[in-house]
């Protein structure tokens, strides 16, 4: 049958600039200004304040009219030394895409880091979370993400892929490891989970701390096809469920130290990568064991068929979301496949190892899904 997955769904990256904090854009911010931690090297803007606004120098001295595409943003107003200045509303902490409008044209941010998201490359800023400690970089032992390509007889292509190793990977020739394969949402990438993700200081944090065991990652572009936006009608999952089980996994099993069983085996995305793993777990029971899904849906009993089967095979159902996203706000409110807090406790009632996190006072966003792999790698491997 020819699976499709609904638009609805995977509006994950260009949803992140609406969640925004409640107040007044014409009230004056605080003044006390800290360049922002995703400027390129040396740039001073944009800059972030306490109350979680940023604040945008753009030189274009001959443009009439400069913005960005933050909502309710102040007007930008040409300052002394021929700059545009102006500011957005408080925002969420975490990560934000945004473009600069020049004249009316988006364009990226020069004094940004660039980010794969809705579909392009472009800016983005983060505000920093009163949580961040779980992804900075601290003096631990680091694991690699390392860049591989492999080949793809199904589609006859070269496909890239991201493969985290954990720390001491290359110092125990002989130590082996689970596999997590970690997939992104519309609109994004194989560098999402690396890059904006931070995946792999979670990591790094978590096995330092004790919390988790150390596992590899594996993070791959979860599509066949070059699908513009708007066109998910056109996508199809049946093809990446061939390079993803059929291809991927035996390459990574034949080139890196892997626990290569079903055990140890286990595959998560949000958005669209969790629909994506819902969809290619339920029916590789054999393949996979631990399933997570970060604002991509959740699993009831109706959707398992066999359910002693499900019980026998699987170690772990991992279902998580912003709050907002349950909450009823504008910000994100309908529940994807049903109320997924019921659906976790019905799969306990059932006997399956199964949790429910909510991400507090955050969206359909990357810091929901930073602390959806928080708390889901502890859980991984633990038998």
């Amino acid at each position: 049958m020819k699976t499709k997955l609904s638009l609805l769904v995977f509006t994950s990256i260009l949803t992140g600039q609406l969640c925004l904090a409640q107040e007044n854009p014409q009230k004056p911010p605080a003044d006390d200004w800290k360049p922002a931690p995703t400027n390129q090297k040396g740039k001073e803007y944009p800059q972030v304040n306490s109350e979680g606004r940023i604040k945008f120098r753009i030189v274009a001295p001959d443009a009439k009219t400069v913005g960005c595409t933050f909502r309710d943003s102040s007007e930008f107003s040409k300052g002394e030394d021929g700059a545009w200045y102006g500011y957005t509303r408080p925002l969420d902490e975490g990560f934000h895409y945004y473009a600069i409008k020049i004249d009316g044209a988006e364009v990226p941010d020069p004094n940004s880091l660039y980010f794969f998201g809705a579909m392009r490359w472009g800016s983005g800023v983060e505000i920093p979370a009163h949580d961040k400690d779980s992804y900075a970089l601290k003096n631990v032992p680091h694991g690699q993400l390392r860049e591989i390509y492999f080949h793809s007889n199904s589609t006859d292509t070269e496909r890239r892929a991201f493969v985290y190793t954990p720390p001491g990977y290359d110092q125990n020739p002989n130590q082996r490891y689970p596999v997590l394969y970690l997939q992104h949402g519309w609109g994004e990438n194989e560098y999402g989970w690396g890059v904006q993700g931070c995946a792999g200081l979670i990591m790094d944090n978590l096995i330092a701390a004790g919390k988790s065991r150390p596992f590899i990652i594996v993070m791959t572009y979860g599509m066949t096809n070059d699908t513009r936006m708007g066109g998910m009608r056109d996508f199809r999952i049946e093809p990446f469920e061939t390079v993803l089980v059929k291809e991927l996994i035996p390459y990574i099993d034949a080139n890196f130290r892997t626990l290569a069983d079903q055990p140890n085996r286990a595959m998560a995305g949000l958005s669209m990568g969790g629909m994506e793993t819902k969809t290619i777990t339920l029916k590789n029971l054999d393949t996979f064991s631990h399933i997570g899904l970060f604002s991509g849906g959740s699993i009831s009993p109706d959707d398992i068929s066999g359910l002693a089967g499900f019980r026998e095979k699987n170690k772990l159902v991992f279902v998580s979301y912003g709050s907002r996203e349950v909450s009823g706000n504008r910000s994100g409110g309908n529940r994807r496949g049903g109320d997924p807090k019921a659906n976790v406790e019905a799969l306990k009632e059932a006997g399956i190892n199964s949790h429910y996190y909510v991400s507090p006072d955050t969206a359909h966003e990357w810091l929901s899904w930073r602390r959806s792999l928080r708390e889901f790698a502890p859980l991984l491997f633990k038998n």
